[in-house]
């Protein structure tokens, strides 16, 4: 079967248009009809989904997805994790990302060399489901920088998860050995992380190693993404077309000014909900608000929401994604992002949900046939029982999500809810920089 046709749904299309009630017709994984009431699709040969006004949407793309990362509670944990056991769990986490509805993924770095490339073809070849990916390296870094040996005290060079270079030669080396490997593109460390004891003002690259970085990525035709929390990393992502940054907290209105100029070029995946999970929801892991708040979490979720609002409102394009896959924050419950844009980041829903869909076409370089419902694209089509519009919860809950179809074929099926003790949502809690919060907070810093 290879036609179908969803009837009776409230469409939204991901063009910025209100939900509106009407139908949509796929046939050879593309979409062929979207017709709005009192209009209607040709349903004759087509497999009917009658939606009883349930809402449709285009496949969501997490911007900055870790599928090595094991939903432990430490970074060392990532490595004590065999290989082959590893492969095995990207696989189990990719398909859990599809069946919440995230069609599409991009790899912001694998804890091992080839994994996020295995990962990749694997799916592309239809022998696991998974959502569309392009595949990252593993973290390029420095010597004392993020990546290299996960934790200060620990002794053991193989609990490093980056490339660990000095110089721009040996960054010339690791660059082109990712590209023998067949990554999409290139990942590199440009700041600090509290969590590995490093501040995340920090950055350890001299310009002339981050220059040699994106030099050789474009001269292979591959993009480049960046851990850049610092004002300076994010300058230096601006520099040397250093496509997407990921975090940017610390961005200054000079790096803001920077970014904006060049917002074509660039998209930021800020990862707002591991500030926001670390802050607040890490308690039984040892992180208690009063260690987040030491470790510089508090203030950076602080400097992040105001550095983030402002870029939003220079039209900057931010997407959701980013560090899920830690024990308070494991994978599958992704979706706390688009509540996390609300409340942090003043996005209403629908700007939230476009950042997760239209928006998600266009990092993934197919703007023309991605991200929204309309003829012509490819089907990457969520049925959802509930309105994200009025409750981004329900698509955290797998119960809510009730069909999801990539490029025309349906990886999840369900027709009826299921229980709500199914659901992987993590309840967002109050805590003080819950939306008025934020004023409050933003308030007191100036």
């Amino acid at each position: 079967m290879t036609r179908y046709a969803f009837t009776n749904v409230r469409i939204f299309d991901g063009t910025g248009a209100d939900p509106y009630p009407g139908d949509v017709l796929v046939d050879g994984g593309r979409i062929v009809r979207v017709a709005r009431a009192p209009a209607t699709v040709d349903t004759a040969g087509a497999r009917v989904f009658e939606g009883r006004g349930r809402f449709l949407m285009p496949g969501m793309t997490e911007a900055h997805t870790h599928f090595s990362w094991n939903d432990q509670p430490s970074l060392a944990a990532i490595q004590f994790m065999p290989p082959e056991e590893h492969m095995l769990w990207c696989v189990r986490v990719a398909k859990r990302y599809l069946e919440m509805g995230w069609t599409s993924a991009i790899g912001a770095a694998a804890a091992k060399p080839r994994l996020d490339v295995v990962l990749r073809n694997a799916i592309d070849a239809g022998e696991f489901p998974g959502p569309r990916y392009l595949a990252g390296s593993q973290e390029i870094t420095t010597i004392g920088a993020l990546g290299d040996n996960t934790l200060p005290h620990m002794p053991f060079e193989e609990l490093s998860f980056g490339s660990v270079c000095s110089g721009p030669e040996e960054i010339r080396r690791s660059a082109r050995t990712f590209v023998k490997y067949g990554v999409d593109h290139l990942k590199i460390n440009l700041s600090g992380e509290y969590i590995a004891g490093l501040p995340a003002e920090m950055s350890p690259f001299s310009e002339e190693e981050v220059a040699m970085l994106a030099t050789e990525a474009h001269r292979y035709g591959k993009r480049v993404a960046a851990h850049a929390r610092s004002s300076e990393s994010v300058k230096l992502c601006v520099r040397h077309g250093i496509e997407m940054v990921y975090h940017a907290s610390f961005a200054d209105e000079e790096a803001l000014d920077m970014l904006e100029a060049a917002k074509d070029r660039h998209f930021v995946a800020p990862g707002i909900g591991w500030l926001v999970r670390t802050t607040y929801h890490a308690a039984e892991y040892g992180i208690t608000e009063a260690v987040a708040t030491q470790m510089g979490y508090r203030r950076e979720l602080e400097v992040a929401s105001d550095t983030l609002r402002k870029m939003h409102r220079r039209g900057i394009r931010i997407l959701p994604g980013g560090d899920y896959g830690f024990a308070w924050m494991p994978h599958g419950t992704n979706a706390n992002d688009l509540q996390y844009f609300v409340d942090y980041i003043g996005m209403t829903p629908k700007e939230a949900l476009l950042a997760a869909t239209a928006l998600g076409g266009e990092i993934m370089m197919r703007p023309h046939e991605l991200g929204k419902l309309q003829e012509g694209y490819i089907a990457d089509i969520v049925l959802v029982d509930g309105d994200p519009l009025a409750d981004l919860s329900v698509l955290t809950e797998p119960a809510r999500i009730q069909l999801v179809m990539k490029e025309g074929a349906i990886f999840k099926e369900c027709s009826t809810p299921a229980p709500a003790e199914a659901a992987l949502h993590l309840e967002g809690g109050d805590h003080p920089l819950r939306e008025e919060g934020v004023k409050e907070a933003l308030a007191e810093m100036s």
